[in-house]
Protein backbone atom coordinates (compact mmCIF):
# COMPACT_ATOMS: atom_id res chain seq x y z
CA UNK A 1 0.00 0.00 0.00
CA UNK A 2 0.98 3.83 -0.61
CA UNK A 3 2.32 5.66 2.54
CA UNK A 4 0.36 7.69 5.02
CA UNK A 5 -1.67 10.08 3.83
CA UNK A 6 -0.55 13.67 4.98
CA UNK A 7 -3.23 16.54 5.66
CA UNK A 8 -4.10 18.68 2.18
CA UNK A 9 -6.88 20.19 0.44
CA UNK A 10 -8.19 20.75 -3.18
CA UNK A 11 -9.56 24.28 -4.18
CA UNK A 12 -12.05 22.27 -6.58
CA UNK A 13 -14.62 19.25 -7.12
CA UNK A 14 -14.00 16.60 -8.28
CA UNK A 15 -10.40 17.25 -7.95
CA UNK A 16 -7.07 16.82 -9.62
CA UNK A 17 -5.15 13.25 -9.53
CA UNK A 18 -1.80 15.05 -10.03
CA UNK A 19 -2.63 17.11 -6.85
CA UNK A 20 -2.64 13.54 -4.92
CA UNK A 21 0.12 12.97 -2.20
CA UNK A 22 0.84 10.15 -2.28
CA UNK A 23 -0.56 9.40 -5.80
CA UNK A 24 -3.41 6.86 -6.02
CA UNK A 25 -3.08 3.42 -7.42
CA UNK A 26 -5.94 2.07 -9.78
CA UNK A 27 -4.58 -1.03 -10.74
CA UNK A 28 -2.07 -3.41 -9.62
CA UNK A 29 0.95 -3.91 -11.99
CA UNK A 30 0.15 -7.74 -11.03
CA UNK A 31 -3.55 -7.83 -12.00
CA UNK A 32 -3.91 -10.65 -14.75
CA UNK A 33 -6.52 -9.57 -17.03
CA UNK A 34 -8.22 -13.10 -18.53
CA UNK A 35 -10.85 -11.83 -21.20
CA UNK A 36 -13.34 -11.65 -19.21
CA UNK A 37 -14.81 -8.46 -21.10
CA UNK A 38 -13.34 -8.91 -24.73
CA UNK A 39 -16.38 -7.55 -27.27
CA UNK A 40 -18.03 -5.32 -24.41
CA UNK A 41 -18.15 -1.45 -24.73
CA UNK A 42 -18.56 0.32 -21.62
CA UNK A 43 -19.18 3.72 -20.76
CA UNK A 44 -18.14 5.70 -17.61
CA UNK A 45 -18.76 8.66 -15.94
CA UNK A 46 -16.15 10.18 -13.78
CA UNK A 47 -13.84 8.06 -15.67
CA UNK A 48 -10.88 10.24 -15.59
CA UNK A 49 -9.81 9.40 -11.66
CA UNK A 50 -10.62 7.76 -8.92
CA UNK A 51 -12.86 4.78 -9.10
CA UNK A 52 -14.16 6.01 -12.33
CA UNK A 53 -10.78 5.31 -13.69
CA UNK A 54 -10.08 2.30 -11.92
CA UNK A 55 -13.36 0.31 -13.14
CA UNK A 56 -12.10 1.82 -16.81
CA UNK A 57 -8.83 0.64 -16.54
CA UNK A 58 -9.91 -2.49 -15.06
CA UNK A 59 -12.34 -3.31 -17.85
CA UNK A 60 -9.58 -2.27 -20.78
CA UNK A 61 -7.24 -4.98 -19.04
CA UNK A 62 -10.19 -7.39 -19.35
CA UNK A 63 -10.49 -6.46 -23.02
CA UNK A 64 -13.41 -4.24 -23.22
CA UNK A 65 -13.07 -0.96 -25.13
CA UNK A 66 -13.94 2.34 -22.89
CA UNK A 67 -15.31 5.83 -22.97
CA UNK A 68 -15.23 7.78 -20.18
CA UNK A 69 -17.27 11.17 -19.04
CA UNK A 70 -15.45 13.86 -17.24
CA UNK A 71 -16.61 17.14 -16.02
CA UNK A 72 -13.33 19.47 -17.16
CA UNK A 73 -10.23 17.79 -15.38
CA UNK A 74 -8.66 17.30 -19.28
CA UNK A 75 -5.00 16.03 -18.12
CA UNK A 76 -6.70 13.39 -16.06
CA UNK A 77 -9.04 12.10 -18.88
CA UNK A 78 -6.09 12.33 -21.49
CA UNK A 79 -4.04 9.82 -19.10
CA UNK A 80 -7.17 7.50 -18.55
CA UNK A 81 -7.39 6.96 -22.57
CA UNK A 82 -3.89 6.75 -22.26
CA UNK A 83 -3.60 4.15 -19.94
CA UNK A 84 -6.28 2.00 -21.39
CA UNK A 85 -5.34 2.41 -25.05
CA UNK A 86 -2.29 0.75 -23.50
CA UNK A 87 -4.23 -2.21 -22.51
CA UNK A 88 -4.60 -2.79 -26.74
CA UNK A 89 -8.54 -1.02 -26.79
CA UNK A 90 -10.46 1.68 -27.85
CA UNK A 91 -11.09 4.48 -25.54
CA UNK A 92 -12.18 7.87 -25.98
CA UNK A 93 -13.02 11.03 -23.38
CA UNK A 94 -16.16 12.98 -23.70
CA UNK A 95 -16.40 16.55 -21.63
CA UNK A 96 -19.40 17.25 -19.72
CA UNK A 97 -21.57 17.72 -17.37
CA UNK A 98 -24.08 14.75 -16.29
CA UNK A 99 -26.63 16.67 -14.29
CA UNK A 100 -27.24 17.81 -17.79
CA UNK A 101 -29.52 15.49 -20.15
CA UNK A 102 -28.35 16.76 -23.20
CA UNK A 103 -24.90 16.26 -21.88
CA UNK A 104 -25.64 12.51 -21.27
CA UNK A 105 -27.67 11.95 -24.63
CA UNK A 106 -24.41 13.41 -26.37
CA UNK A 107 -22.61 10.79 -24.26
CA UNK A 108 -24.25 7.89 -25.51
CA UNK A 109 -24.28 8.93 -28.81
CA UNK A 110 -20.41 9.29 -28.85
CA UNK A 111 -19.99 6.08 -27.71
CA UNK A 112 -22.11 4.33 -29.50
CA UNK A 113 -20.71 5.66 -32.64
CA UNK A 114 -17.17 5.43 -32.02
CA UNK A 115 -17.09 2.03 -30.39
CA UNK A 116 -20.30 0.06 -32.30
CA UNK A 117 -22.57 -0.45 -29.20
CA UNK A 118 -22.95 -0.59 -25.61
CA UNK A 119 -22.92 -3.35 -23.16
CA UNK A 120 -22.09 -1.77 -20.09
CA UNK A 121 -23.05 1.47 -17.95
CA UNK A 122 -21.20 2.35 -14.78
CA UNK A 123 -22.74 5.65 -13.63
CA UNK A 124 -20.22 7.04 -10.72
CA UNK A 125 -19.45 10.72 -11.00
CA UNK A 126 -20.77 12.07 -7.97
CA UNK A 127 -19.82 15.66 -5.41
CA UNK A 128 -19.39 15.54 -2.24
CA UNK A 129 -19.89 19.04 -0.30
CA UNK A 130 -19.09 18.76 3.92
CA UNK A 131 -21.34 20.42 6.01
CA UNK A 132 -21.75 19.91 9.70
CA UNK A 133 -24.87 22.09 10.27
CA UNK A 134 -28.26 21.01 8.04
CA UNK A 135 -28.60 24.55 8.03
CA UNK A 136 -25.66 25.89 6.29
CA UNK A 137 -26.81 23.86 3.44
CA UNK A 138 -27.26 26.23 0.60
CA UNK A 139 -30.31 25.61 -1.93
CA UNK A 140 -27.22 25.47 -4.67
CA UNK A 141 -25.36 22.89 -3.08
CA UNK A 142 -28.35 20.82 -2.02
CA UNK A 143 -29.28 20.95 -5.80
CA UNK A 144 -26.37 19.75 -7.47
CA UNK A 145 -26.26 17.10 -5.13
CA UNK A 146 -29.61 16.03 -6.80
CA UNK A 147 -28.10 17.04 -9.72
CA UNK A 148 -25.23 15.21 -10.25
CA UNK A 149 -25.63 12.19 -7.97
CA UNK A 150 -28.88 10.75 -8.84
CA UNK A 151 -30.62 13.22 -11.85
CA UNK A 152 -27.07 12.07 -13.40
CA UNK A 153 -27.51 8.35 -13.16
CA UNK A 154 -30.89 8.96 -14.17
CA UNK A 155 -29.67 10.69 -17.16
CA UNK A 156 -27.09 8.34 -18.59
CA UNK A 157 -28.94 5.52 -17.85
CA UNK A 158 -32.24 6.89 -20.08
CA UNK A 159 -29.90 7.79 -22.57
CA UNK A 160 -28.24 4.20 -22.46
CA UNK A 161 -31.34 1.48 -22.40
CA UNK A 162 -32.50 2.07 -26.54
CA UNK A 163 -28.91 0.74 -26.75
CA UNK A 164 -28.23 -2.02 -24.23
CA UNK A 165 -29.53 -5.82 -25.08
CA UNK A 166 -29.95 -8.94 -23.36
CA UNK A 167 -26.56 -9.33 -21.37
CA UNK A 168 -26.04 -5.81 -20.28
CA UNK A 169 -25.53 -4.50 -17.10
CA UNK A 170 -26.10 -1.31 -15.56
CA UNK A 171 -23.47 -0.46 -12.29
CA UNK A 172 -24.25 2.33 -10.13
CA UNK A 173 -21.63 3.65 -7.64
CA UNK A 174 -23.08 4.20 -4.32
CA UNK A 175 -21.92 4.07 -0.79
CA UNK A 176 -21.38 2.76 2.40
CA UNK A 177 -22.70 6.16 3.89
CA UNK A 178 -25.85 4.86 2.17
CA UNK A 179 -26.28 1.98 4.44
CA UNK A 180 -24.12 3.79 7.69
CA UNK A 181 -24.54 7.61 7.38
CA UNK A 182 -22.20 10.35 7.87
CA UNK A 183 -23.04 13.15 10.47
CA UNK A 184 -21.01 15.67 8.23
CA UNK A 185 -22.59 14.60 4.68
CA UNK A 186 -26.66 14.82 4.79
CA UNK A 187 -26.83 15.95 1.46
CA UNK A 188 -24.19 13.70 -0.01
CA UNK A 189 -25.76 10.58 1.94
CA UNK A 190 -29.40 11.22 0.85
CA UNK A 191 -27.97 10.89 -2.80
CA UNK A 192 -26.75 7.66 -2.10
CA UNK A 193 -29.63 6.45 -1.16
CA UNK A 194 -31.45 7.60 -3.53
CA UNK A 195 -29.01 6.06 -5.96
CA UNK A 196 -29.34 2.70 -4.27
CA UNK A 197 -33.21 2.78 -4.54
CA UNK A 198 -33.33 3.15 -8.50
CA UNK A 199 -30.96 0.52 -8.59
CA UNK A 200 -33.34 -1.87 -7.23
CA UNK A 201 -36.28 -0.78 -8.78
CA UNK A 202 -34.23 -1.07 -11.94
CA UNK A 203 -33.04 -4.20 -11.46
CA UNK A 204 -36.97 -5.35 -11.00
CA UNK A 205 -37.99 -3.56 -14.30
CA UNK A 206 -35.10 -4.62 -16.52
CA UNK A 207 -34.42 -8.24 -15.71
CA UNK A 208 -36.95 -9.59 -18.15
CA UNK A 209 -35.14 -8.15 -20.83
CA UNK A 210 -32.08 -9.40 -19.70
CA UNK A 211 -30.38 -6.55 -18.42
CA UNK A 212 -29.43 -6.61 -14.73
CA UNK A 213 -28.38 -3.22 -12.50
CA UNK A 214 -26.11 -3.84 -9.14
CA UNK A 215 -24.36 -1.20 -7.07
CA UNK A 216 -20.97 -0.79 -5.37
CA UNK A 217 -20.88 0.76 -2.52
CA UNK A 218 -17.38 1.82 -0.79
CA UNK A 219 -16.19 3.26 1.80
CA UNK A 220 -13.38 5.50 2.29
CA UNK A 221 -11.41 5.85 -1.01
CA UNK A 222 -8.73 7.65 -2.16
CA UNK A 223 -9.85 9.79 -4.46
CA UNK A 224 -9.34 13.11 -5.52
CA UNK A 225 -12.80 13.83 -4.54
CA UNK A 226 -11.44 13.67 -0.85
CA UNK A 227 -9.26 16.15 -0.45
CA UNK A 228 -11.14 18.64 -2.47
CA UNK A 229 -14.52 18.25 -0.48
CA UNK A 230 -13.20 17.50 3.19
CA UNK A 231 -9.73 19.45 2.70
CA UNK A 232 -11.30 23.01 2.12
CA UNK A 233 -13.51 21.80 5.70
CA UNK A 234 -10.65 20.27 8.00
CA UNK A 235 -7.34 19.30 5.95
CA UNK A 236 -6.35 17.09 8.71
CA UNK A 237 -9.46 14.98 8.10
CA UNK A 238 -8.04 14.31 5.05
CA UNK A 239 -5.15 12.21 7.11
CA UNK A 240 -7.79 10.93 9.09
CA UNK A 241 -9.94 9.42 6.65
CA UNK A 242 -10.35 5.48 6.97
CA UNK A 243 -8.43 5.24 10.35
CA UNK A 244 -11.79 4.45 11.97
CA UNK A 245 -12.67 1.22 9.30
CA UNK A 246 -11.59 -2.12 10.83
CA UNK A 247 -8.91 -2.25 8.74
CA UNK A 248 -7.55 0.79 9.87
CA UNK A 249 -6.57 2.70 6.29
CA UNK A 250 -8.15 4.54 3.37
CA UNK A 251 -8.44 1.52 0.43
CA UNK A 252 -7.25 2.68 -3.06
CA UNK A 253 -8.78 2.61 -6.11
CA UNK A 254 -6.89 -0.77 -7.40
CA UNK A 255 -9.21 -2.29 -4.49
CA UNK A 256 -12.38 -1.45 -6.25
CA UNK A 257 -11.88 -2.16 -9.84
CA UNK A 258 -12.08 -5.96 -9.90
CA UNK A 259 -15.55 -5.43 -7.93
CA UNK A 260 -16.67 -3.85 -11.13
CA UNK A 261 -15.23 -6.35 -13.21
CA UNK A 262 -17.21 -8.99 -11.31
CA UNK A 263 -20.37 -7.00 -11.83
CA UNK A 264 -19.65 -6.31 -15.76
CA UNK A 265 -18.49 -9.92 -16.66
CA UNK A 266 -20.84 -12.88 -16.46
CA UNK A 267 -19.27 -14.40 -13.49
CA UNK A 268 -22.27 -12.36 -11.24
CA UNK A 269 -24.70 -13.61 -14.20
CA UNK A 270 -27.09 -14.85 -11.01
CA UNK A 271 -26.99 -11.05 -9.34
CA UNK A 272 -29.20 -8.21 -9.90
CA UNK A 273 -30.81 -5.52 -7.71
CA UNK A 274 -27.56 -6.04 -5.03
CA UNK A 275 -24.60 -4.34 -3.75
CA UNK A 276 -21.11 -5.19 -3.30
CA UNK A 277 -19.50 -3.68 0.27
CA UNK A 278 -16.15 -2.90 -0.28
CA UNK A 279 -14.99 -0.36 2.93
CA UNK A 280 -12.55 -2.05 4.82
CA UNK A 281 -15.46 -4.01 6.97
CA UNK A 282 -17.34 -1.54 8.07
CA UNK A 283 -20.60 -2.73 9.63
CA UNK A 284 -23.18 -1.72 7.70
CA UNK A 285 -27.34 -1.59 7.93
CA UNK A 286 -29.50 -2.74 5.55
Amino acid sequence: MPRSIPAQSQPHQPGLERLLDPPAEHIRADYQGSSKLKGRRALVSGGDSGIGRAAALHFAREGADIAIVYLEEDEDANETVRLAQAEGVHALAIRGDVAHSATCDDAVTRTVQALGGLDIVVNNASVQYVSNDLTDISDEVWQRHMDVNINGYFYLTRAALPHLGRDSVIINTSSVNAFAGNASLVAYTTTKGAEMGFTRALALQLAPRGIRVNAVAPGPVWTPLQPASWGPVDPQAVASLGKDTPLGRIGQPSELGPAYVYLAARDSSYMTGQTLHVNGGMIING
